[in-house]
């Protein structure tokens, strides 16, 4: 009965977990923003659900992708009473928001062991201080939340087969939600790694896992390609694209109010945000290397993959579209003050915070990759094992990047 007990704990925790990242997300929203229908929320996705129906809105393409999800919540919102549509969207968006979350923290534990650091992990998405603007609480920037679930849905390794199922359906959510979803489908491999030496069937359990997330991104392709968007492609140049990483990205991540860090740009020059840039970017290298050298190489590799996927997904949003380029190399100081959060800033930022502790993880980790029996065994621990002042100055600097992110 007691072990019954124990094993409802990490359920438990894992629920607590959501509804707090829930609440946390509704209360950074603000009244003002709770009540308010925004953009497609009241008008497209609502507009195609009346026209449609239920089931032929639910794949009907939007800008060139699927918006699985959106439509989901848009039917479940519908047998509310009308008055309440804004509110219910917007408690339904930050709900989902916090199963996010709990997911996160659930997927990340072979990669991130150590409870705290998988929480802080875990409430990125509600605590990055850009989120409550225009991504949070409203079902058009759903799938940012998507695209930070996807990397831990594809490289988690399945233990069960219940579990198989229910990530297959997530996967399926996930993938006809966020188009760019299909940059990480190659961290299915993690799944599959390394080769289970079970017999039977259970060599096959990330298999439904990559079934889905294969089909839903066949599908975002397919919809891509067949569907025109109404909005305008952009063509940013590197310098425009770099600009914005370190206005929009790095300086988001600390302060939403994208105005002062333009200020500080204007007082001080651009190196006040492109040398925290290159800071964190060594960061997650160092993290990266550490965690080879130590045999942690799943570690390594979703801190890399995530790093570069903020860099793609940013470098994507200004590619594809125009109004996404806020020309900043080559903006006066009066239209850099103007600035604003950038919705497509916030998914970036949300990626390369998790690439951050997912490296700072690692680097206070003392402990050696893999537990060795057997005296040459042991020797071999004990001379890979970190220690000394390397390790302490190591330690040090990623507890720093902890207290950064949690101090954002």
């Amino acid at each position: 009965m007691g072990r019954a007990e124990r094993s409802w704990w990490p359920v438990l925790a894992t629920v607590v977990l959501g509804v707090l990242a829930a609440a946390t997300a509704w209360v950074r929203l603000g009244p003002e923003a709770r009540g308010t229908v925004w953009a497609e929320d009241g008008g497209l996705f609502l507009r195609e659900r009346l026209a449609l129906g239920p089931i032929g809105s639910l794949l009907h393409p939007y800008a060139g992708y699927l918006h699985l999800v959106p439509r989901l919540v848009v039917d479940l919102v519908l047998l509310f009473p009308v008055p309440w549509y804004a509110l219910v969207v917007s408690a339904t968006c930050c709900l989902l928001t916090g199963a996010v979350c709990a997911g996160v923290f659930v997927l990340a534990r072979d990669v991130v062991p150590s409870r705290p650091l998988r929480l802080l992990l875990a409430a990125v998405p509600v605590l990055l201080p850009t989120a409550p603007w225009e991504v949070s609480g409203n079902v058009a920037n759903l799938h940012t939340f998507g695209l930070v679930l996807a990397p831990w849905l594809y490289a988690y390794r399945v233990r069960s087969w219940w579990g198989a199922g229910v990530l297959a359906g997530v996967a399926v959510l996930v993938g006809a939600t966020e188009a760019q979803a299909v940059l990480f489908l190659p961290l299915l491999v993690l799944a599959w790694l390394p080769v289970r030496r079970d017999a039977g069937s259970a060599r096959l359990l990330p298999l439904p896992v990559t079934v889905a997330a294969l089909a839903a991104g066949v599908a975002q392709v397919v919809t891509a390609l067949t569907t025109p968007r109404a909005s305008a492609p952009g063509d940013p140049t590197a310098t425009d694209v770099v600009a914005g990483w370190l206005l929009q990205t790095v300086g988001g991540l600390w302060d939403a109010d994208v105005g002062s860090v333009a200020a500080a740009v204007v007082d001080a020059g651009w190196a006040v945000v492109a040398v925290p840039a290159v800071l964190l970017a060594l960061v997650v290298v160092l993290g990266a290397a550490v965690a080879v050298r130590t045999g942690r190489w799943r570690a390594a590799v979703l801190a890399v993959v995530l790093a570069g996927g903020a860099a793609v997904v940013w470098t994507a949003a200004l590619v594809a579209n125009a109004s996404a380029d806020g020309r900043w190399s080559q903006a006066d100081p009066g239209a850099l003050l103007a600035a604003t959060p950038s919705r497509y800033a916030a998914a970036a930022g949300m990626l390369l915070t998790g690439a951050l502790v997912v490296a700072a993880a690692v680097l206070v980790d003392r402990a050696p990759g893999a537990v060795a029996t057997g005296r040459r065994s042991a020797m071999v621990v004990r001379a890979s094992r970190p220690g000394g002042p390397t390790a302490v100055v190591r330690s040090a600097l990623g507890w720093c990047v902890v207290a950064l992110v949690v101090t954002s």
